[in-house]
């Protein structure tokens, strides 16, 4: 079996840049506020949800679904966090409590968009223009996927590096008593990174939408590997985050050839997180974290 190398290390790019959109707002969101969000899995799948609705059913296209579902999934990140999280942390909540909140959120919000759009799957009517660069295979699709990871990523890096709140919330980051003392408003920053947060994740969910189907359990398909990708690059870091989006990437695509060629089912290709999560945990628990400055 003759393999397009070139090919696999596209497929890579095109997986770890929606790994990028949906990991990077689970990884600040865990450092800032101290616990994992799986009712993360519900904001992608509810962008996916949104972005269908603009996309599809009032055909206003892909960039004007971008927009809403960015909005209005980070908006529901914020109350998430404002209207359930923040109470029971303010009470005394454990790391476990939070986690199991977050679990019975995610429940809840999933069931909830099952009741409102069904759980039969949806597809995006869209066709995307297919063509060859050499040996490659691109469609529009993709290349709209990388552009936006690439855009994110660069319109994350400035923020974190030029504004004020960016600065912030690399210093409650990095340490949050001292930020603190220093007199930052660190309810104001954990609230500002839970709606970028739920909004990358939006994104990350129309793309997978996209490039998939649509259903209640869009997001919850790929939390996995979002979680690797979190662990990985170092909880609360954005540049490990970035990096580690393209490692899972690699691995999980070179892990379907490598299943093939053994003639194994590529379903199983959902282990390769597991392993990098494991692997992570056992070898190097701060993740690539130390190799950037923290963000």
């Amino acid at each position: 079996m003759t393999v397009n190398w070139a090919q696999i290390l596209f497929n890579s790019v095109v997986t770890g840049s929606i790994y990028l959109l949906g990991a990077v707002g689970l990884s600040m969101t865990y450092g800032l506020s101290g616990f994992p969000n799986f009712a993360h899995a519900e904001f992608i799948t509810l962008g996916a949800f949104i972005g269908y609705f603009v996309a599809e059913q009032l055909g206003l296209g892909l960039p004007a679904a971008l927009i809403v579902a960015f909005l209005v999934t980070g908006i529901v990140g914020f109350l998430c966090y404002r209207g359930v999280f923040q109470p029971l942390a303010k009470r005394g909540a454990t790391i476990i409590h939070l986690m199991v909140a977050s679990i019975a959120l995610g429940f809840i919000l999933r069931h909830s968009i099952g009741a409102a759009w069904g759980w039969h799957p949806l597809y995006f009517t869209s066709r995307w223009p297919a063509f060859d660069l050499g040996a490659i295979r691109v469609t529009e699709l993709w290349l709209w996927i990388i552009f936006t990871a690439m855009a994110a990523a660069f319109v994350m890096h400035l923020i974190l590096t030029r504004t004020k709140i960016g600065k912030a919330i690399r210093a409650t980051s990095s340490n949050p008593e001292l930020a603190l003392a220093s007199g930052i408003n660190i309810d104001r920053v954990i609230w500002i990174t839970w709606f970028i947060g739920g909004g990358l994740a939006a994104i990350a969910g129309i793309f997978r939408g996209a490039d998939t189907q649509i259903w209640p359990m869009t997001g919850w398909d790929i939390i996995l590997p979002m979680f690797a990708v979190a662990i990985l690059g170092g909880i609360g870091n954005f540049y490990g985050a970035i990096v580690a989006a393209l490692i899972v990437g690699l691995a999980e695509n070179i892990g379907v050839v490598a299943l093939a060629a053994l003639g194994l089912s590529t379903t199983y290709r959902m282990a390769i997180p597991f392993l990098i999560l494991i692997i992570t945990l056992i070898v190097k628990p701060q993740g690539l974290g130390m190799l950037f400055r923290r963000a």
